[in-house]
C-alpha cells in the first residue's frame, strides 16, 4: 500500500478566509444546518461553543450575522452552523433561501468565551431554548467524542416536540453513555401523539425535578434574553452560586445612565488609516468603526457593542478607549488590536487599514 494522506492540510483555517456550503441539512420547520468546508482544505479549530460571522450577499450589500457553531472542533474537517428564521430576519432567511451547496461566503472567527473548556467541572447542568441549544450541542458532541462523557444533565425547552432541534442525535448519545441525561420540556404536544417528557415553562419546581443536584453542578445557559433572565431568577432564588453560571447572548446590552454633569466634554482626535492613506478628524464621541464608515472604508462588523469579534483591526499607534463584551483577549489588546465598534480615539490614532 501506498503511503496514507490525510485529507486536510497541516494549517487551520485562518480568520477572514473563505467557507464553502458543503452541505444543507433540514432539521425543523424554518430551521437547518448548514456544513461548510475550507476551499483550501484546512481544518477547524476552535472551542465547543464558539461563534462564527458570516457575510452575506444579500440585496443592497454584505450584512454580517454571528452564529454560534453546532458542531465540534474534534470533528475538524467542515464546520456547522444551524439556523432558524425568526419574523424579520434577513440574514437568516437569506441563508434558507438562498445558500446552496459549492456557495463560498467570507466568515470571520471562531470566538467566544462561552465554552466548557474554559470552566472544567465534574459535572455540568446545560440549559436551553430554541436555538440556544446549538452551542450546547457542540459541547455535548465534544464530550461524546472524547470518549470520556462527563456528567452532563440536558435541559432544553421547545414549543412543540417537533422543534427540539438534535432531538435524534442526542438521544442516540444518551443511549448509549450513563453520563448524559436529557430533559426536555415543551409548551404544547401536537395532537394524536404521545408526549412522555415534561410539559410547560421551565419553572423551580420542574429543574429540581430534572437536576435534583443542580447545586453542584455548572451551569452554562443559552437562550431567548427572557428566557436566561427567567433561569438567572430561579438559580438566584435557589441559592445557586451564581459565579458557576455563564450564558451566550448576543442581545444588546443595556447602557448605565450616566448623570449629565458627570459626562466629560468630547476632546478632539485624530484617526490616520495608514493603508488608505486617509486621515479623519472626529470630536471623540465616535467609534473608529463610525469614523471609517464616514470616511468610505469598510471594517467588517456584526454586533456592533464588543462581543463578536469580527471588527478586530490593528492599532498602529495612539490610544483608543474601548469598553467591550469579551469579543477580543487580553493578548490581542496587548498585541496592539482594539474592537472598532467599541473603541474611540484619544488625540491621534493610526489604524492598519
Amino acid at each position: 500500500m501506498g503511503q496514507i494522506r490525510q485529507n486536510w492540510t497541516a494549517e487551520p483555517w485562518k480568520d477572514g478566509e473563505l467557507l464553502e456550503c458543503a452541505m444543507v441539512i433540514p432539521e425543523s420547520d424554518g430551521c437547518a444546518t448548514f456544513a461548510f468546508r475550507a476551499p483550501s482544505g484546512a481544518w477547524f479549530d476552535y472551542q465547543p461553543g464558539q461563534f462564527l460571522t458570516l457575510e452575506l450577499p444579500v440585496p443592497g450589500g454584505p450584512l454580517a450575522r454571528t452564529y454560534t457553531i453546532s458542531s465540534s472542533p474534534s470533528r475538524p474537517l467542515s464546520i456547522s452552523v444551524t439556523v432558524k428564521a425568526q419574523v424579520g430576519s434577513l440574514g437568516t432567511r437569506w441563508m434558507l433561501d438562498h445558500l446552496k451547496p459549492g456557495m463560498r461566503i467570507k466568515a470571520y472567527g471562531p470566538t467566544g468565551a462561552f465554552s466548557f473548556h474554559r470552566h472544567p467541572a465534574p459535572k455540568y447542568l446545560f440549559i436551553s431554548a430554541g436555538s440556544g441549544i446549538t452551542p450546547m450541542m457542540s459541547m455535548t458532541t465534544w464530550a461524546w467524542d472524547s470518549g470520556e462523557m462527563p456528567d452532563i444533565t440536558f435541559v432544553h425547552a421547545a414549543r412543540r416536540p417537533t422543534d427540539i432541534v438534535f432531538r435524534q442525535r442526542l438521544e442516540g448519545f444518551a443511549a448509549r453513555v450513563p453520563g448524559l441525561q436529557l430533559r426536555f420540556t415543551v409548551e404544547e404536544v401536537e395532537p394524536f401523539t404521545v408526549w412522555p417528557g415534561f410539559k410547560g415553562r421551565l419553572n423551580q419546581i420542574m429543574l429540581g425535578l430534572m437536576a435534583p443536584d443542580y447545586l453542584e453542578r455548572e451551569v452554562f445557559c443559552c437562550g431567548p434574553a427572557p428566557f436566561m433572565q427567567g433561569v438567572r431568577e430561579m438559580l438566584q432564588s435557589l441559592g445557586y452560586d451564581m459565579a458557576r453560571y455563564h450564558e451566550e447572548s448576543f442581545a444588546t446590552p443595556q447602557a448605565e445612565e450616566i448623570p449629565v454633569d458627570l459626562v466629560a466634554p468630547p476632546a478632539a482626535a485624530e484617526i490616520t488609516f495608514s493603508a488608505s492613506g486617509k486621515t479623519v478628524a472626529t470630536d471623540g464621541t465616535e467609534t473608529v468603526l463610525a469614523v471609517a464608515k464616514r470616511a468610505g472604508l469598510n471594517i467588517p462588523s456584526s454586533c456592533n457593542f464588543g462581543l463578536c469579534g469580527t471588527c478586530k483591526v490593528q492599532k498602529l499607534s495612539g490610544e483608543v478607549a474601548m469598553v467591550h463584551n469579551g469579543g477580543i483577549s487580553d493578548e490581542e489588546v496587548a498585541s496592539g488590536m482594539i474592537l472598532a465598534c467599541c473603541a474611540r480615539p484619544q488625540g491621534q490614532v493610526e489604524i492598519g487599514l
